[in-house]
């Protein structure tokens, strides 16, 4: 199977072949940067959320950066269910930062320039969904 031409899915792919789950990665890094985070989880039982938590975010992530065939959508309905239970918005945006943060850890020397700019602009294009007002801020100054 050929590398995908798309560099969000190819730093997936790559990661995968390094490394078979990202969920404990992703979950200390996340409790580490937010430990307000970690509150927000039970203590028992919350490994499969966790995990089934990252992996509706991987399949939004690569369709939103992909083709667009509606799992994107996913983002801006979960922000509003992460509303209900209290989750700041910025903590929201902060767990797509953590993943590309792992993944950039996994790849090390294969984390390229390509690579970088595509989760660059994803980042800033769900920060744009998120928090829409924000942008309206930014764009006034």
């Amino acid at each position: 199977m050929a590398p995908s031409s798309n560099p969000i899915e190819r730093s997936f792919e790559l990661a995968a072949a390094a490394c078979d789950d990202l969920t404990p990665m992703v979950y200390r890094r996340l409790f580490r940067k937010h430990p307000e985070a970690q509150a927000m989880f039970r203590t028992e039982g919350s490994e499969p959320v966790k995990g089934s938590m990252l992996s509706l975010t991987i399949e939004a992530i690569l369709d939103f950066a992909g083709e667009r065939r509606g799992h994107f959508r996913l983002i801006e309905s979960e922000v509003f269910s992460h509303d209900a239970y209290g989750t700041p918005r910025e903590l929201f945006v902060g767990f797509f930062a953590v993943i590309a943060d792992c993944l950039r850890d996994i790849l090390g020397e294969q984390w390229s320039t390509e690579i970088d700019a595509a989760w660059h602009k994803l980042l800033r294009d769900i920060e744009a969904i998120v928090l829409p007002q924000k942008h309206l801020e930014d764009a006034k100054t």
